[in-house]
């Protein structure tokens, strides 16, 4: 056997590869060296690798001209096989004629009806051939030739095609232009001619007119009885019939075999007495038992009806799938509550209530411990039968609060659920809910022994024992609240309670160390303060009218959680947020907090100034303004402000001591000087005035004083001494634009249109980029009819100062005004290409368009600018013209809200309520403007800076520019 085995061992020695893996594996002999191959010591072929050229075809040299296999051209189809596409049109739902239409496709027609002496054929005679690159260089250099040879004619083209369009429209004008001059003449029409023009008549004839409708006869029942008998089909009535309708005038036709006894008659009575026994019983449902009148109401008839329609509109396949899955559920765990709650549920959706009752009461039976299926089934019975529901649930479950609850709200008399509760009380006397429903039935000296019960059985219920602290004395709630913090260490409320219960009594001297306390109290107990947490209940406070807890609360925790560098900036978002909500208080102790921390800065007291201008009395502000300018004496707009209070108080001494003080707290500033030299001009000191800017320019000389100066004499008519003082500050200040405006003016009052110019053009070589002086030198021009060298000055300011709106503006209104409404709409495209984010631009643009096209370019305009105050002004007159009241009136809200001070904004919105509004508007939105005191807008500086208005107040000029404007939109 051994000797077998060993013969045939070499017969499983397995394969070895010539490689090194079988090499490896022979134990005891020479590693086997791989062939050598005829390749190796050869030269790589340079075209390894590369893609191959343009038109190649492997093996063409050979004769080798390549194969198709049946993947190439897909699987083999019959010419009577339809398409892939379904929905293909006649013609081509086979694949023989999908094939005999691209085979006609790819014919040339060469037809001798194809052929053109000049063109030659209409088709191209190499359409069949391969489009390769050089076709295609040739099509590129013969269209480049034809873009080249077209762009030499364009002008040409564009002028003669222009030209024709122009003759065509003169030819054939539209109907809107054929009537165009008889629309304008409707302005003219009046009222009373309007109504006076006849209704347009009925064109119709009579026939149209009055139609006659169909008649339509009813047909007795002999009629179908004797058709039913006879079997035979009439569209119309016998003459020869007789009134009873049973005797046919084909007697001959009757089969006997046709009609069978008990099926071929109809008793006619029969079906009458059927239709009356059905008619009674459906007024047996609708009626009242015992007196038997009807109880239906005809009224609320049809809505009775559509509430008996079922409410479930979706599939019945559905609910029949819900049904079958929900029975399966309840077969195999019947003691699972949601599913039973699910079947009634079911149920009830579909219409079927009894079924969904019967359910629920079934799932009672198998669910007796579960709360939610006696209070569904509670839900689902009617009234008195909910009650008894409810009674066996409790007999169930003796703790459920919620089966409780229930009881208590299916009772109607008060009566009736304080007993409920009170029994309810008796088995839970640890249910907060239960307490509170109680108490809040009972009188206040009820309620208060009922809670002092209530605190005993729970004692960490807070809501209990602040209620029970509200309806004690004082000495009993302190009392109270002390058992409380005894009881509930960890919660903040009782503390805060304590401390409004102490300020209430007039102590409040104890708020800020019962807060203090509370603080210390609660980080013992490990609670950690939350800061927002804290200043919403300070908010709280502060909405309820405890001003001192509120703040000592905001004093003990503005600070906790704040790194030092972050306090300034996190104090004032957090008097802002309180401002937002209303909490005033609040907001003033987190103020007064910032400034005790930072005494000396200016940015802390200019805000706490501005919180109290805006939400403060005058003597609040003045207090405060006091103590700011004691720390910060070189804030001049702290005095500045402190001067203008008095001054609206009408308290000018106090003013004047204000601004000496200033003085000397900061020597030579020109706001101070300027503020005193106004206060003097307000209150008709004229001489005083012109002392104080004399000394001014002696010693403070600046730009600003010159041109106050100035102004000061010219308003007060003093036209040589302007000239004079302009004149000597434009030796100083010749690059300032508005002393080279106001001489310009000037000369422009006296009639000296040459000075003007030559005012205005000596300035433009000192302050090229002063946009006020192009446009003033643009309108002198205009106005004294010179309107191409208007144009050449607008087009010069647009290109040295590029991108500017206002230059483009003037522009396009300077063409409009000269009547040019063509050019103007080709000036605003430019201008808009150049500032397309313009809001002035955007504004005029949208009435520059025609009445239909003004909401399309203000959709446009809102997109480009959403939150420009010119084009929410613009989309407001927008609405006006539309007379879309409300609208409007939102529009101009908005507007004068995002920027309250453009005065064309308030100036336009009082024009609004003036026509529109209630005399309560009105003061409201001249109150709003006297507040805000806007300073820009076209309109508004036109009649703001006039000389002739240079002492009116704020109502006056709003009053005056609104006037003025016309409902032109």
């Amino acid at each position: 056997m051994a000797t077998a085995a060993a013969k045939q061992a070499p017969k499983i020695v397995p394969k070895q590869s010539a490689g090194g893996s079988g090499a490896a594996g022979v134990s005891n002999g020479a590693p086997v060296m791989p062939l050598a191959s005829p390749l190796m010591g050869k030269k790589k072929k340079p075209f390894l690798g590369m893609p191959a050229p343009l038109g190649y075809v492997p093996g063409l040299g050979r004769g080798a001209t390549g194969f198709t296999t049946r993947s190439d051209i897909g699987p083999a189809r019959d010419a009577n096989d339809p398409v892939d596409d379904r929905h293909a049109p006649p013609g081509k739902r086979t694949v023989g004629d999908q094939m005999k239409k691209n085979q006609d496709d790819d014919d040339e027609d060469l037809n001798d009806t194809n052929y053109d002496e000049f063109n030659g054929y209409a088709g191209s005679l190499f359409s069949s051939g391969p489009y390769e690159k050089d076709d295609e260089e040739a099509d590129a250099i013969y269209a480049a030739l034809d873009k080249r040879m077209d762009e030499r004619r364009k002008e040409r083209r564009e002028l003669r095609e222009k030209e024709e369009i122009e003759k065509y429209r003169m030819e054939r004008p539209k109907i809107q232009q054929q009537f165009s001059d008889l629309k304008r003449k409707l302005a003219e029409v009046s009222e009373e001619e309007w109504l006076s023009i006849p209704e347009v008549g009925d064109a119709r004839n009579k026939r149209q007119r009055n139609p006659r409708y169909e008649k339509l006869t009813p047909v007795p029942d002999s009629f179908f009885s004797k058709h039913l008998q006879t079997g035979e089909n009439h569209t119309s009535v016998d003459p020869l019939q007789g009134l009873g309708g049973l005797n046919t005038p084909y007697p001959g036709s009757m089969t006997p075999g046709l009609m069978t006894p008990g099926t071929g008659e109809l008793d006619m009575r029969k079906i009458g007495q059927a239709r009356n026994t059905l008619m009674d019983m459906r007024l047996s449902q609708v009626s009242d038992s015992v007196s038997g009148q009807t109880v239906v109401d005809p009224k609320g008839y049809l809505t009775d009806l559509n509430s008996m329609i079922p409410t479930y509109g979706g599939d019945i396949s559905d609910i029949k799938k819900a049904r079958l899955l929900l029975k399966s559920v309840r077969e195999t765990n019947p003691h699972h509550p949601p599913a039973w709650i699910a079947s009634a549920r079911l149920e009830e959706v579909t219409g079927k209530l009894q079924v969904a009752r019967n359910l629920i009461m079934k799932g009672t039976e198998m669910c007796p411990k579960s709360e939610d299926v006696w209070l569904e089934a509670a839900r689902l019975q009617p009234g008195d039968t909910a009650k008894a529901v409810v009674a066996q649930a409790v007999r169930h479950l003796p703790q459920s609060v919620r089966i409780y609850i229930r009881a208590a709200e299916l009772e109607t008399d008060v009566r009736a659920k304080k007993r409920v509760l009170r029994k309810a009380l008796e088995n839970v006397s640890k249910s907060v809910r239960l307490w509170k429903a109680a108490v809040e039935l009972e009188e206040p000296e009820d309620a208060r022994i009922m809670l002092s019960r209530a605190v005993e059985c729970c004692p960490t219920s807070v809501e209990l024992w602040l209620a029970l602290a509200r309806l004690e004395t004082y000495e009993n709630a302190r009392r109270v609240l002390n058992k409380a913090r005894e009881n509930i260490p960890t919660d903040r409320h009782i503390w805060i309670t304590a401390a409004k219960l102490e300020e209430a009594n007039g102590n409040t001297q104890m708020v800020d160390k019962i807060i203090d306390r509370a603080i210390t109290s609660l980080r013992a107990n490990g609670v950690e303060i939350n800061r927002e947490q804290w200043i919403q209940d300070s908010e709280e406070c502060d909405k309820a009218g405890s001003v001192a807890t509120c703040q000592a609360v905001i004093r003990a925790v503005i600070g906790i959680g704040i790194e030092e560098e972050d306090r300034k900036h996190t104090w004032m978002e957090d008097a802002e947020s309180c401002v937002a909500h209303g909490a005033l208080e609040c907001a003033r102790a987190i103020y007064a907090h910032a400034l005790q921390v930072f005494p000396s800065k200016k940015s802390v007291w200019l805000r706490a100034a501005y919180f109290e201008k805006s939400h403060g009395t005058r003597e609040s502000l003045e207090a405060l303004l006091q103590r700011a300018v004691a720390h910060c004496p070189k804030a001049e707009v702290l005095w500045l402000m402190g001067a203008k209070s008095k001054w609206l108080a009408e308290d000018v001494p106090a003013a004047r001591s204000i601004l000496a003080l200033a003085f000397q707290a900061n020597p030579n500033s020109e706001e101070i000087w300027l503020a005193a030299v106004k206060l003097e001009s307000e209150n008709n000191e004229y001489e005083r005035a012109r002392r104080l800017l004399a000394k001014a320019r002696s010693s403070a000389p600046t730009a600003r004083v010159f041109m106050k100066s100035v102004k000061l004499e010219w308003v007060l008519g003093n036209i040589e001494a302007a000239q004079e003082l302009c004149t000597e500050a434009l030796k100083h200040y010749e690059d300032f634009p508005k002393l080279w405006m106001m001489k310009g003016q000037i000369e422009e009052q006296c009639e000296n249109m040459d000075k003007a110019r030559e005012a205005y053009n000596q300035g433009l070589k000192k302050c090229p980029h002063s946009v006020a002086l192009w446009l003033l030198l643009s309108r002198l021009e205009e106005r004294v009819g010179q309107l191409t060298r208007a144009r050449a000055i607008l087009e010069k300011a647009r290109l040295k100062n590029s991108q500017c709106p206002e230059l483009w503006l003037e522009s396009v209104r300077l063409e409009f005004r000269a009547g040019l409404k063509n050019i103007a709409n080709t000036l605003m495209a430019k201008a808009l290409q150049e500032c397309p984010n313009s809001g002035i631009l955007w504004a005029e643009a949208v009435f520059l368009e025609a009445r239909p096209q003004r909401k399309t370019k203000s959709v446009d305009a809102l997109k480009k600018c959403e939150h420009d105050p010119h084009v929410l002004l613009a989309v407001a007159k927008l609405f006006w013209s539309e007379r879309k009241i409300t609208k409007a009136r939102e529009w101009f809200l908005r507007t004068v809200k995002i920027e309250p001070d453009l005065g064309d904004a308030w100036a336009l919105f009082c024009k609004f309520e003036l026509q529109h509004g209630t005399e309560e508007q009105q003061a409201e939105v001249r109150k709003r403007c006297e507040n805000a005191e806007p300073r820009h807008g076209e309109l508004w500086c036109a009649e703001s800076k006039h000389v002739l208005n240079w002492q009116k107040k704020t109502g006056e000029i709003l009053e005056q520019v609104a006037s003025k404007i016309k409902n032109t939109f």
